[in-house]
């Protein structure tokens, strides 16, 4: 007889709460040896909220291994080559970071040549017969692709939960239809290309008649009919720009192949290790997290 399916399965995205306390917090926040520590403050206040107010009972949290290079780079050199490189004072809150995931009880992964988006969606795709929900929790966009009936995004921050519907209302595109758009319109954010000359509202109106990049290429001859302003010379540019726009879907599409190397059992929360909490706070002069441990 097959196992129940466990109810929820959180994947958490942790690099957008971990940029935002980098970002906001002040950088005064230093530990007693002297590391700034106002992204692991950010991200551990995070973290304590999520636990309390979502009481996950399995849970995946993934981190960025490289904040500038991934596999995607093989593919197209110049995959976020106009990043500025990582501040040193946060690079070196990234393990704290790590360390008080584990310490908080929950199963934390991080790879060189996957992002942390590539880990949620293989995580999604490899546990998809074990759990009936799955809640991603970010600020990214681009995880929106994964909704579905069964998957929610989650952007804790804001409060905001979509569903499908939600995603279509807020993108203007299906969830499945999310890469295709980035395809079109590229993200400047990661220097995605996208076909020049095509922007999100264009690429927008194209999803709204085709399902896909492909129907798009497929019916090429039918785009100069179309309503829209600037329909009648698309075409062109389209086909100009072909390669670049399956590229571009490429680069834009999150990975099902990150390693994984958990089960069901490893996912689900641990106890607080309150003594390695103590330690861990007393290390970087975060009393709040030593707090979080006595009361989750």
């Amino acid at each position: 007889m097959a196992e129940p399916k466990s109810a929820v399965l959180h994947l958490v995205d942790a690099s957008p709460y971990i940029f935002r306390a980098y970002f906001s917090l002040p950088s005064s926040m230093r530990s007693p040896s002297g590391m700034q520590v106002n992204a692991v403050r950010g991200y551990a206040d995070f973290l304590v909220r999520l636990l309390r107010e979502e009481r996950p009972t399995h849970a995946l949290v993934a981190f960025d291994g490289s904040l500038t290079t991934s596999f995607r780079n093989d593919l197209y050199p110049a995959y976020k080559s106009s990043r500025e490189k990582p501040d040193e004072e946060l690079l070196a809150q990234l393990e704290a970071c790590y360390r008080v995931t584990e310490v908080l009880g929950l199963a934390s992964s991080i790879d060189e040549r996957y992002e942390a988006d590539d880990i949620v969606a293989t995580a999604r795709a490899r546990f998809e017969g074990a759990f009936e929900r799955f809640v991603v929790v970010t600020a990214d966009k681009d995880l929106a692709q994964l909704v579905d009936a069964r998957t929610q995004f989650y952007e804790f921050a804001k409060g905001v939960r979509l569903g499908p519907d939600g995603v279509l209302e807020k993108h203007g595109v299906r969830p499945e239809q999310v890469r295709d758009l980035l395809g079109l319109a590229g993200d400047s954010v990661d220097d995605i290309p996208g076909v020049r000359g095509v922007g999100p509202k264009t690429a927008t109106a194209l999803l709204e008649e085709f399902d896909d990049l492909d129907a798009i290429y497929a019916g090429l001859d039918r785009i100069a009919e179309l309503g829209f302003r600037g329909a009648k010379t698309l075409a062109p540019k389209l086909e100009e720009h072909r390669d670049i726009a399956f590229l571009s879907r490429e680069l834009a599409t999150c990975s099902t192949e990150a390693p994984m190397p958990f089960d069901v059992a490893s996912l689900a929360r641990r106890p607080v290790d309150a003594d390695a909490a103590a330690s861990l706070a007393e290390e970087l002069g975060l009393d709040s997290i030593a707090r979080a441990a006595r009361v989750l």
